[in-house]
């Protein structure tokens, strides 16, 4: 009787242990990029982080566009079918106008900058949006990019009139077609071949894919990101707001401190990304150009103009929301 006894109390043991174990909470993140990219070491640094803190959370990573479709992790984020994504904001500018704020040119002045635009009203306001669909930021984070030419440097307004250029993102086609340049919309990797053939003059993208799509053997003239630059956009990692409050204080207090760690290794490798860029151009032997405050402050006024007023135009709250943008130092 007495053996019987232990042997019960040893299978409900089992049995606690076991349902224990099983209790894990796995979250999903998904992204577009490959492992090497800087998005997807973001996102591997929360995982580890939260892993080592050994709280019961797992950090299931899904890249390369293998759950989502890159422009289509929004919607099930926000429906709870996704719990966690690294997304540039701006791909869900088509249910939420003020999104696009966040890849518009002048708006940010260079990394640093970003990251107190990130820490203001104005992103407050963007939270305020993004919890109406149950979605919060666990991480901010900018990407630079800037400008190359074909034939010449790209610094102010005027060096693109009558050129064919690339521009990344609706703002800034609007911004460089007011400016005199004609639009040729196009996937950043299919620039290097509309250069080879004659189709681009010049372009306007990432320092990653400028460099990722070996431009540099396309071109004459590079104006990277530096103490100021035109192109940046917002590319945090979101979370299901549901799913965070879901978790219970240990976890939800490891994920934070992961996501602390991820935000600042994400600043000061978008920096080194940048600089990056201008060593691997420089050595294909093309010439650098550097964007001046003057220049970066002609290419603004013409934004207020084209850019702005269309977004002002087009968004609920849009001029108190570009207010709050402008507004930050």
């Amino acid at each position: 009787m007495k053996n019987k006894f232990w042997s019960t109390a040893a299978a409900v043991a089992l049995m606690i242990a076991t349902s224990g174990a099983s209790a894990q909470e796995v979250l999903r993140l998904s992204h577009q990029w490959s492992t090497a990219d800087i998005r997807n070491q973001v996102a591997q640094i929360i995982a580890d982080e939260v892993a080592a803190a050994d709280v019961g959370l797992e950090i299931q990573i899904f890249g390369s566009k293998s759950l989502f479709a890159p422009r289509e992790q929004y919607t099930p984020l926000s429906r709870g079918q996704l719990d966690m994504t690294v997304l540039p904001l701006s791909y869900a500018g088509g249910q939420r106008p003020a999104y696009n704020l966040t890849l518009m040119p002048g708006l940010v002045k260079n990394l640093d900058h970003g990251a107190r635009l990130a820490d203001s009203p104005f992103m407050d306001a963007l939270d305020e949006i993004m919890a109406e669909d149950d979605v919060m930021v666990l991480v901010d984070g900018y990407l630079a990019g800037g400008f190359a030419g074909k034939d010449k440097c790209i610094t102010k307004p005027e060096d693109v009139v009558g050129l064919q250029t690339r521009a990344a993102g609706k703002a800034f086609e609007q911004m460089l077609a007011g400016a005199g340049a004609s639009i040729a919309s196009m996937a950043s990797s299919e620039i290097y071949n509309a250069m080879q053939t004659g189709v681009l003059n010049a372009a306007n993208t990432s320092s990653a894919s400028f460099v990722s799509f070996r431009i540099y053997e396309q071109v004459s003239c590079y104006t990277p990101a530096g103490d100021v630059a035109l192109w940046f956009m917002y590319q945090p990692v979101l979370m299901n707001k549901s799913r965070f409050e879901g978790l219970n204080a240990e976890q939800q207090a490891a994920l934070l401190a992961a996501s602390e760690i991820a935000e600042a290794y994400y600043l000061e490798e978008a920096k080194k990304q940048d600089a990056n860029s201008v060593e691997v151009f420089r050595n294909a032997g093309v010439e650098i150009a550097e964007m001046s405050i003057e220049d970066f402050e002609a290419w603004r006024a013409l934004a207020q103009t084209t850019s702005y007023a269309t977004f002002v135009e087009q968004t609920p709250n849009g001029q108190e929301l570009l207010d709050l943008a402008l507004a930050v130092e």
